[in-house]
């Protein structure tokens, strides 16, 4: 690229030759032809607003010539016959260079008041705009699958952990839901981004705002900014927050996605469940292998996301007022990062649709020590404190382990001589079903309780 290029730096430098590797280096066409649509939308509410009164900087029909001029433009990209060109340093160049080989010399007013500072910043946040709503979509649909899966499932019981230790019984479906709940809250979390990217910095200039009083509110609404316009034209070129909220937006998303496959990674060894085939794979050496290879990955996706936060809020940290260079780094992980985002939920999706449930093995880790609690429960319902009859649930442990036995066969005579006020109906409580069935309340574990938390979950995602 020469410096003398007109869509460059224009007439500052004497020397027109710039260093190939420093080129390449400075280049964003590479990734920032992904804005091509957004870029020609500005410009073309930039070319209407330019012809707007009363200030009307360009007359009506340059104003039509530049929006036809953009169309085809536009046309060329959308057939794949777009020529990127060298000179074109980046997608607003390689536009506009296209452009004035189409119109000829009315093309140069487009950028009349107009910087790549703030365009780079609109064509970036119609760009995360666009792709917000395309990852909600595609998380809803993650979500009523899940659902889905835990409606299908609710009757089949399975053994809860704390500190990877069987704690107490409850639904599959439970288990499952409270991995679906993280991705409801990502959901609204997400809607609520969409006002503040969908903002309009359009109109500020490369930093001062713009000379010719152009309609900053009718280009905010001409391109579906619903969060109006930015309010500081120094800010707004070099404002990268909600950059920054996406990137930490969707590293907490794929935390959560990260969680459920550790999860799920360990009910595939334990044969609790059955991961399809199409999400699996197998060992080049060893033939009865079925390794959860997408599971692995939608793990190690979650540390990748953390690091291209972190990075870009670090390059953040140092930068002085206004637009730097340093800026051009945004695109490359948040491209990266809405990437990695649809493709983990698209996979999780399909897990959730095909996973399968091996009852025998998802039962098998239930174990009578679980009930444990519900024995406390028992005297507690007849009135004595639950500090002590947290004790004396605790000494029948100790008896069964003492004398080997399991604790699901201590007898009424065995739990008799440890307290006196356990009567013959407290047998009732070896039962795995009474004890899921015993956590009626919002969010607990009955299936009442359960269906209710799937339902509330499908509503707030309609």
């Amino acid at each position: 690229m020469s410096r003398g290029t007109l869509f460059g730096a224009g007439g500052r430098f004497a020397d027109a030759s710039t260093d190939p590797v420093f080129e390449k280096f400075n280049e964003s066409i590479s990734f920032d032809k992904r804005m091509w649509k957004q870029d020609i939308n500005g410009s073309v509410a930039y070319a209407k607003a330019l012809a707007r009164p009363p200030q009307c900087i360009i007359s009506k029909e340059e104003s039509e010539e530049l929006v036809r001029g953009l169309e085809l433009v536009r046309k060329e990209w959308e057939e794949g016959k777009f020529e990127i060109k060298g000179g074109d340093e980046d997608i607003h160049t390689a536009n506009e260079r296209r452009l004035t080989d189409i119109v000829g010399a009315v093309g140069g007013k487009l950028h009349t008041g107009r910087s790549r500072n703030d365009q780079v910043a609109t064509d970036t946040r119609l760009w995360l705009r666009d792709a917000e709503d395309h990852v909600g979509e595609l998380l809803k649909e993650c979500i009523q699958a899940g659902c889905k899966l835990a409606s299908d499932n609710v009757d089949h019981l399975m053994a809860g952990y704390t500190h990877l230790q069987p704690a107490m019984p409850i639904r599959f479906s439970h288990w499952l839901m409270s991995h679906i709940v993280p991705l409801v809250r990502d959901l609204e979390r997400l809607k609520e981004m969409r006002k503040r990217v969908a903002t309009s910095p359009l109109g500020s200039g490369a930093l001062a705002g713009n000379s010719f009083e152009i309609d900053r509110e009718f280009l905010a609404e001409e391109l579906g900014f619903v969060g109006g316009v930015t309010l500081n034209s120094l800010d707004a070129t070099c404002d990268r927050d909600f950059v920054v909220e996406y990137l930490m937006w969707h590293t907490l998303l794929l935390t959560h996605i990260s969680q459920f496959a550790e999860d799920v990674i360990i009910f595939n060894y334990s044969k609790a469940v059955v991961i399809s085939e199409a999400y699996s794979t197998g060992s080049s050496l060893m033939p009865q292998k079925k390794n959860p290879d997408a599971l692995e990955l939608l793990r190690g996706k979650a540390g990748m996301a953390l690091g291209r936060c972190v990075g870009f809020t670090a390059t953040l940290k140092g930068l002085p007022r206004a637009y730097n260079k340093d800026l051009q780094e945004d695109k490359i992980g948040l491209f990266n990062s809405v990437d990695a985002t649809e493709d983990c939920i698209m996979i999780l999706t399909g897990i959730l649709m095909s996973l399968k449930l091996n009852e025998e093995g998802l039962s098998g880790g239930l174990c009578k020590e679980m009930l444990a609690t519900d024995l406390a429960d028992y005297l507690v319902r007849k009135g004595v404190p639950f500090r002590e009859t947290h004790h004396i649930s605790g000494a029948a442990v100790r008896f069964a382990e003492e004398r080997k036995m399991n604790f699901g066969d201590l007898t009424l005579e065995n739990l008799q001589s440890i307290d006196g006020r356990f009567e013959a109906d407290v047998m009732a409580i070896w039962d795995y079903e009474a004890s899921v069935e015993r956590k009626n309340v919002v969010g607990g574990t009955a299936k009442s309780s359960v269906i209710g938390t799937i339902e509330a979950c499908l509503k707030l995602v309609e």
